[in-house]
């Protein structure tokens, strides 16, 4: 495993962010997650509002470490992850061809070409589309780990209890709040656990 320098800014990020609200009762992956998750996005709510299990977050950690693909819904959570490369289809033509011919959203039919791709076994990690975390559900592609924090009124809050309500391993948020920079930085937590400690 390779060490990571933080850099001296994201050090005294997180030396704010502790003396402002204290997770240590935490278990250490929550911990981290939540940590990396307020430092992307200064909103400390995210301490009280990030639902899962740290067996889930323990999953997901292993599988990374194994080397398990990492796949999104969207070319800006695969761009905010820094440690790997991600699987992502959203741009791909053939998710378009497949969305109209089987009369799906994009997203849907990315997540169902990821999966022929990746198999099981997979870290999924879902910022902005709904749709993707009904359809990682229904595909039952077996993951590792499914990071859904899609951002949103409409779908997001319905996506997000539906994953928690369907028994696979997850990282999910109560509100309306998420997006790709708290997706890709929820991944990045579980990417840097045990190789740095800023």
């Amino acid at each position: 495993m390779t060490v990571r320098r933080p850099h001296p800014i994201e050090v005294r990020s997180y030396e704010v962010l502790r003396s402002r609200v204290d997770l240590s009762p935490m278990p250490p992956l929550w911990r981290a997650v939540a940590e990396r998750v307020i430092h992307a996005t200064a909103d400390l709510e995210y301490a009280v509002d990030l639902v899962t299990a740290e067996e889930s977050l323990a999953r997901g950690w292993a599988a990374l470490r194994a080397g398990a693909p990492i796949v999104t819904d969207e070319g800006m959570a695969a761009a905010g992850i820094t440690a790997r490369e991600a699987v992502c289809h959203a741009a791909d033509p053939a998710a378009a061809r497949m969305a109209r011919a089987a009369g799906i959203t994009r997203s849907a039919a990315a997540v169902r070409l990821s999966y022929s791709e990746v198999g099981p076994g997979a870290v999924w990690v879902v910022g902005s589309a709904p749709e993707a975390i009904f359809e990682i559900i229904a595909r039952r592609v077996d993951p590792a780990l499914v990071i859904g924090l899609p951002v949103g009124f409409v779908g997001a809050c319905e996506a997000k209890e539906a994953l928690r309500a369907s028994g696979l391993p997850q990282l999910s948020n109560v509100s309306e709040k998420g997006g790709s920079a708290v997706a890709a930085a929820a991944v990045n937590a579980l990417l840097y656990h045990g190789a740095d400690r800023p």
